[in-house]
């Protein structure tokens, strides 16, 4: 039946046959491929009274389904997933912001990179002889003369001369140790 239906379909599709005349019995058979499978129509002819006495008695035996109930498995398996979309959204939520730092960084490295290009010509600027010269000739220093150096002789051997104090009195070690415990006492305090 279903493959007589397939092959009406697909005849119908092109609604001309080999003359180039339309099938009259086309739209029958349309209709008749519609309603395939299906139980005949019937129409049967109720009285008024049956029929509110028919839906007083169809209404007191409606069947109600039970409840089913969820079972723990699924509620958990719904858990897990939802888990794993929240841990998905906040590892690109991470990802997101670690490329907004690497491309910071990556800014301020070419920076800093040509910064150092910079502070590196000018480091070498200052040590170049013919700059640190003209520095030196235009702060008004210039070379020494024969008569302005000395020479330092250390041909002798290595001597010293330690003076020493005179032993302090009696009154100014008592009034040092004095000032050294009141210095004490004060420190502790603070």
């Amino acid at each position: 039946m279903a493959s007589a239906a397939k092959e009406l379909r697909y005849r119908n599709e092109y609604p001309v046959s080999d003359s180039l005349a339309r099938e009259f019995d086309w739209d029958l058979r349309e209709r008749e491929l519609r309603h395939a499978g299906e139980a005949p129509y019937r129409q049967e002819e109720v009285q008024p009274a049956r029929r509110t006495a028919q839906k007083a008695h169809t209404a007191a035996h409606v069947q109600v389904r039970e409840r089913q109930q969820v079972s723990y498995l699924t509620i958990a398996g719904v858990a897990a997933v939802l888990g794993l979309a929240v841990l998905v959204i906040m590892s690109y939520v991470q990802l997101t912001v670690l490329s907004a730092d690497t491309v910071a960084l990556k800014n301020e490295l070419s920076q800093l990179q040509t910064q150092n290009v910079s502070l590196t010509t000018q480091y070498e600027r200052m040590f170049d002889m013919a700059t640190v010269k003209a520095a030196a000739e235009e702060a008004g220093m210039t070379k020494p003369s024969n008569s302005q150096i000395c020479y330092v002789d250390l041909s002798g051997g290595d001597t010293a001369i330690v003076y020493q104090e005179e032993d302090p009195s009696v009154l100014t070690r008592v009034l040092t140790s004095l000032s050294h415990g009141v210095y004490a006492v004060v420190e502790y305090f603070d």
